[in-house]
């Protein structure tokens, strides 16, 4: 195995048309997740590789996949490589435009939202590589569109998402109809147990690559929490930290729901932050896309999503992460905040959590072995009381959280739904007497 830390590619020994690739790329030396996984992977080993987001994984399963496969062969795919959304399908299907370009090697994305006559064409000419979402890879495989037969390769990128119970049916549909011999590759950031468990059905004596503890985050994001009472001051909050349009010059606001994307992409533009963008599935794909590619190249300073934009998604220089929401999948924290801080540069990350939230809090805090350091609000920042709606909502949720915490309580507002049946099958036994 390729070991040592001032190493280069050419240690690999990639054929010249990957190295020049890798040069015209501007990758300068080797990451610790390639270190690992490449010599692994062009030995034939499966792999299960797990590394921080912005660590290179992409490139750590791309460039031994394209030096086994070499050059175009036939006109049935070789390599299948699965992802859970459009946009990471796109960029992924980038990396291998920029790693082959000196070969011959033919490569396309599978995705639904659009339709399927362009995609249809292009399988028909004859593919390489294939890199789809589930959903639409089965539909264009039931379609006679796309022959699986081929496929010695098989890369789950964000392997945790690909193999949570979502994905898990649409998956073992794909393991049915491709040959069972072949090279398995898995690479995320984070993978929890349930997910090792599912990865056991189709994966025989992998090598575990795991270059920091799962669910670390990169050392190059300083991380921050606010404690704020309720939605209207953390609105208020978020437009005090974006008047600094210096600081925060590349922006990705998260929130749990495609509503409270809308609505604070909305309540931003009314607060003159300028034009903001919006990035959920409901969103059209060249809406998406256009809005992505605004946002890359600086026509947007603000990016508002759910998070569909937390996998694997690859904008350069983003200062900021704003969690607006704390996600309640407490991974998809790592994979957030692992959109600002990429390729060694520094970013920070900053969450706003109601009491609600504070549970969430402390299942990431103990996912992460980090406690999150907090920072008081602003004393100019004006504090919006907690409306009597919101004040109901976030009982209710707090009840729901203990009781997941406490087997013992049976909560308040299930023993104030038990006393009101009660009262009405008591009126109800009176009725019948009266009328007997």
């Amino acid at each position: 195995m390729v070991s040592g830390q001032s190493i280069s590619f050419q240690a690999f020994k990639l054929n010249k048309q990957l190295l020049k690739a890798v040069e015209a790329a501007g990758y300068s030396a080797p990451t610790p997740i390639q270190v690992q996984a490449i010599p692994r992977i062009l030995a034939g080993y499966d792999v299960i590789g797990i590394a921080q987001t912005g660590t290179g994984k992409t490139a750590a399963y791309l460039l031994p996949l394209l030096m086994q496969l070499k050059h175009a062969v036939d006109a049935v795919p070789k390599a299948l490589i699965l992802a859970p959304n459009k946009e990471l399908i796109l960029q992924i299907d980038e990396h291998i435009a920029m790693l082959a370009q000196h070969t011959d090697l033919r490569h396309t994305g599978l995705y639904g939202g659009v339709g399927t006559k362009q995609q249809v064409a292009t399988l028909t000419q004859g593919i390489d590589i294939v890199v789809a979402t589930p959903g639409r890879l089965l539909d264009l495989y039931h379609r006679g569109a796309v022959h699986l037969r081929g496929i010695r390769y098989l890369v789950l990128d964000e392997a945790d998402r690909m193999l949570d119970m979502g994905f898990m049916p649409q998956f073992r549909g794909i393991l049915e109809v491709i040959p069972t011999k072949r090279q398995n590759l898995l690479f995320s950031a984070t993978f929890p147990p349930k997910v090792v468990t599912l990865s056991e059905e189709f994966l025989a004596f992998p090598q575990k690559i795991t270059i920091t503890p799962p669910a670390t985050p990169v050392t190059t994001v300083t991380q921050q929490l606010y404690h704020v009472p309720n939605t209207a001051t953390k609105a208020a909050l978020l437009t005090y930290l974006l008047q600094d349009t210096a600081t925060f010059h590349k922006v990705i606001v998260f929130t749990r729901t495609r509503k409270v994307a809308t609505q604070i992409a909305s309540y931003l533009q009314r607060k003159a932050q300028g034009a903001v963008g919006v990035v959920h599935a409901n969103k059209g794909q060249n809406t998406r896309i256009n809005t992505l590619n605004a946002f890359r190249n600086g026509a947007l300073r603000i990016l508002v999503a759910t998070d569909v934009m937390a996998r694997g998604i690859d904008i350069a220089q983003v200062s900021h992460v704003i969690n607006f929401q704390v996600p309640v999948m407490h991974e998809e924290y790592i994979h957030r905040i692992g959109r600002t801080g990429r390729a060694k540069q520094l970013g920070k990350a900053i969450t706003l959590a109601d009491k609600t939230e504070e549970y969430h809090i402390k299942q990431i805090e103990k996912l992460m072995q980090y406690r999150l350091p907090i920072t008081p609000l602003p004393n100019d920042l004006p504090v919006t009381p907690t409306s009597a709606e919101e004040q109901k909502e976030m009982a209710r949720t707090l009840d729901w959280q203990r009781q997941r915490t406490d087997p013992t309580y049976q909560g308040a507002f299930h023993k104030k739904k038990t006393k009101s049946m009660v009262r009405k099958q008591r009126s109800l036994r009176v009725m019948r007497r009266k009328h007997r």
